[in-house]
């Protein structure tokens, strides 16, 4: 069946617009858990706040709960997200906080297919061998490992023994040059600085590969279960029978179908990640979205930033959604049985 780029744009076009309704759904019900209680509520939310931001809380929630909404999905599209009690607007820091937590999601992810889906291969050639087994604790042993207790191991033990970096984006508070994407291995890359960006990727290895540890079971698992129901199909046969070497058999035959739903699954939990941030930021100090969110809701003081914290929800479904639809369009390259039209 072929297919073009017109078909492409087209295909995209229809699941963005499939899309909005979910956001939609996430701002709905986003606004009924905070808002449909609040009556009262600004003193449990601003404890410590002054007369001026209590009065204000409440003249804000005071309107009729359809009124509510309509100026908080307003003030949505206009990027007015709220602010917290000291005053600082919230859209303006979530947007300087998240490419910081996009470089490390990329990078965890980037981990995750270039070592979870080489494992997973390797456990269906050897299933039910020492070789599967083996990648099986490996796996297992990230899934049951709680996201706090292996970024403290990686922080207090494996980072000093390796002489790795265990906070921070950098050696240096403010590296000297120009930050055009706020990420901060492209940053110094860009700046064709070498050694700010080997200490920037030093910095980014250990809180990458905890995330990446913690989730790449899923990576492994799908592509080994994937893998063997590929292998004893006719086509793997016949390349067998070529005399194809094993290698290309199990990487350019037999991966790519098998990777279909590898990548489906791979794209939902990209967006899952994200929420993995919140507890590794705060580990390792990396200045992002998921530190943010952890102080907003009162991780560092008695007073929580609950508009932030409630920023951060959206920010958090928008990027699953973003992640789907990327893993769709993935699928659709990788399967041409998918039609764009």
């Amino acid at each position: 069946m072929g297919r073009s780029l017109s078909d492409l744009l087209v295909f995209v076009a229809k699941r963005l617009v499939q899309l909005v309704p979910v956001l939609l759904g996430v701002i709905i019900l986003t606004f009924v858990v905070t808002h449909l209680r609040l009556t009262g509520l600004c003193n449990e939310w601003y404890p410590h706040a002054g007369a001026t931001t209590l009065a204000n809380c409440n003249a804000k929630y005071g309107a009729p709960l359809i009124n509510q909404f309509w100026q908080y999905f307003t003030g949505l599209l206009q990027g007015d997200w709220g602010q917290s009690v000291t005053g600082i607007q919230v859209y303006p820091s979530i947007a300087a906080d998240l490419p910081a937590t996009l470089e490390l999601v990329l990078a965890s992810l980037f981990l995750m297919v270039v070592i979870g889906i080489p494992l997973g291969v390797i456990a269906a050639q050897y299933s039910g061998r020492l070789g599967d087994h083996l990648v099986r604790i490996l796996y297992l042993s990230g899934w049951a490992t709680p996201t706090y207790l292996g970024a403290v191991i990686a922080a207090v033990f494996i980072g000093p023994y390796l002489g790795l970096p265990t906070s921070g984006e950098y050696s240096t508070t403010i590296p000297p040059f120009n930050q055009y994407t706020h990420m901060s291995v492209v940053d110094a890359a860009i700046a064709l600085n070498l050694p700010y960006t080997v200490d920037a990727i030093d910095h980014l290895i250990l809180p990458a590969v905890v995330l990446a540890f913690i989730n790449m079971g899923i990576a492994t698992r799908m592509t080994r279960a994937s893998m063997l129901e590929v292998l004893p199909l006719d086509y793997v046969k016949s390349a067998r029978m070529k005399g194809l070497a094993e290698f290309w058999v199990m990487y350019k035959h037999a991966l790519r179908n098998a990777l279909i739903t590898t990548t489906t699954v791979l794209g939902i939990t990209a967006g899952g990640l994200l929420a993995g941030t919140v507890v590794i930021e705060e580990v390792f100090d990396w200045p992002g979205i998921g530190q943010y969110a952890f102080t907003a809701i009162g991780g560092n003081s008695s007073t929580p930033n609950f508009d932030g914290a409630v920023a951060v929800v959206i920010i958090f479904a928008i990027a699953v959604v973003v992640a789907n639809l990327v893993a769709d369009i993935l699928y659709g390259l990788l399967d041409p049985r998918v039609d764009w039209r």
